[in-house]
């Protein structure tokens, strides 16, 4: 499933992006006894992360409604890339700060990157497709950064504040 996903994104791993570009990978199973999922992320990480592209490959057992999965899988990596960039409850000294959808930061229309679906064939029982892409689409947006920077954030969300402190904390 893995080089599936790098060979639908036509990534060579160890090729470098280019100035600012990174590709990374995530791949996991959702909680233990759900579906397989790999992502692939095309970044471009300067003053702040733009996310181009995701690629993700699934199996997650028998596919009874194609497009009902793929469009679960997509819908959980564009939320996935929200949460990686962007969502996080603000507080001050006083209490919390994001309570509306004005104060509380997601990402918007324009921002949301391509996403790409490959459904793995399987004759296994049904595993659910819900949230398979979440935990594999932030390791592979994290993992880009970490190609186009040279550091890694280990803190989500990956916030311009949080680039920045790491470029000027590495050696």
């Amino acid at each position: 499933m893995i080089e599936r996903a790098v060979a639908r994104a036509g990534w060579q791993p160890g090729v470098p992006g280019g100035e600012g570009t990174g590709w990374g990978i995530g791949y996991a199973r959702y909680k233990a006894t759900g579906g397989w999922c790999a992502v692939v992320a095309q970044v471009e990480a300067q003053a702040a992360v733009r996310v181009r592209r995701l690629v993700v490959a699934a199996d997650i057992g028998l596919v009874v409604n194609p497009d009902g999965a793929a469009n679960q899988l997509e819908g959980g990596a564009i939320r996935a890339t929200s949460i990686a960039l962007k969502e996080a409850v603000r507080f001050d000294r006083h209490g919390i700060t994001s309570l509306d959808w004005d104060s509380y930061p997601i990402l918007r229309f324009s921002e949301v990157p391509a996403v790409e679906v490959d459904l793995v064939e399987s004759d296994e029982p049904s595993l659910g497709a819900g949230e398979a892409s979440f935990g594999p689409t932030a390791a592979a947006i994290a993992n880009a950064v970490g190609a186009a920077l040279g550091v890694r954030l280990r803190e989500l969300p990956l916030t311009p504040e949080r680039l920045l402190a790491a470029v000027h904390a590495a050696p």
